[in-house]
């Protein structure tokens, strides 16, 4: 080819970039989103993320895949959307416990792996009241009859929970300092799936969970919840008391989200805050959760930041609170 045709041929390329632009970059989103799942399977993040994987598909027209990315109770899959590409093809699903991290990683001199500055807060989908658990082989009936054999046996009745300051562990520890200071056994695991799985096998006689993830084994007759941490009675278990009618100034949910990293370009968050409330507003989502025995409580990215800001503040108090406990 000589350099006459050599010219033309590539601005003949360069008009025809110029002309369909999609050649050079393509429209959001070409291909798989992948939704990140930072505890195993049967949690939380997992029950709620996998029915908005379903939902958000026929939206986006893209294959939506949930990789689990379990550990160090979700700090693990935290981290890896934290460090991913931001091109909106990594997102993340993720629990009240994001926001603690940092401040546990503080509390230990650790400089900290991430912060909450990396991530863009996309939507909330469910804000879930949490209930104290105990073992149906348990003889506990109340709170209070737990709360006097636990003072009667320090360190005898182990608790389970999806790890050190998780969201499982914040609450339980908030109960027993407002409680006097009761000494529970601590067993710590990497989820809320396995934390209940050792509750429901007994290896653990007292657990705090989300009501969507253990309302299926109270149904059953395999726990039985003695008190829920929300400012009002749950719809699914109205006979349940709050905390707070049992004299313990206590208010505790945990919610999920999603997330973005941070430096994900505006109009893909734009994008994605539109897809996700279609999303979260399908009969599909809405029947799902409803399953869990939740409500929507959605909110939308700048209602959520709002929240998150605020429950931010809360959480990294409880954590300074709790302090330094290796088990």
């Amino acid at each position: 080819m000589d350099r006459r045709h050599f010219v033309a041929g590539s601005a003949a390329a360069a008009a025809a970039l110029a002309v369909h632009p999609s050649f050079a970059q393509d429209a959001y989103p070409a291909h798989a989103i992948t939704l990140i799942n930072p505890f195993p399977p049967g949690g939380a993040a997992d029950v709620v993320g996998r029915p908005f994987a379903a939902a958000l598909e026929p939206i986006v027209k893209q294959s939506v895949v949930v990789d689990t990315k379990a550990g160090a109770a979700g700090a693990v899959g935290a981290q890896v959307a934290a460090s991913a590409k931001p091109d909106g093809y990594t997102l993340l699903v993720h629990i009240t416990s994001i926001s603690g991290f940092a401040e546990v990683d503080k509390l230990f001199d650790r400089t900290p792996k991430f912060t909450r500055a990396d991530f863009i807060p996309i939507a909330r989908f469910v804000a879930d009241p949490c209930v104290l658990l105990v073992n149906e082989k348990q003889p506990y009936k109340t709170l209070a009859e737990l709360t006097a054999d636990a003072k009667k046996r320090p360190d005898e009745i182990l608790f389970s929970s999806s790890g050190l300051y998780g969201a499982l562990h914040i609450p339980m520890a908030l109960y027993m300092k407002a409680a006097g200071g009761l000494k529970f056994r601590h067993l710590p695991t990497n989820g809320g799936g396995p934390a209940l799985t050792a509750f429901l096998g007994n290896n653990a006689q007292v657990l705090v969970s989300s009501i969507s993830a253990s309302l299926a084994q109270i149904k059953a007759g395999k726990a039985r919840p003695l008190a829920q941490f929300g400012g009002e009675r749950s719809k699914a278990l109205p006979d349940v008391p709050t905390m707070k009618e049992l004299g313990f100034n206590l208010e505790y949910y945990l919610w999920v989200g999603l997330f973005a990293p941070k430096g994900t370009p505006a109009s893909v968050v734009t994008y994605l805050r539109t897809a996700t409330d279609k999303a979260a507003h399908s009969d599909l989502f809405k029947t799902a959760i409803a399953n869990l025995g939740q409500e929507l409580g959605y909110q939308d990215q700048a209602e959520f930041a709002k929240f998150w800001d605020a429950d931010a503040a809360r959480i990294e108090s409880a954590v300074k609170e709790i302090g330094r406990v290796q088990g």
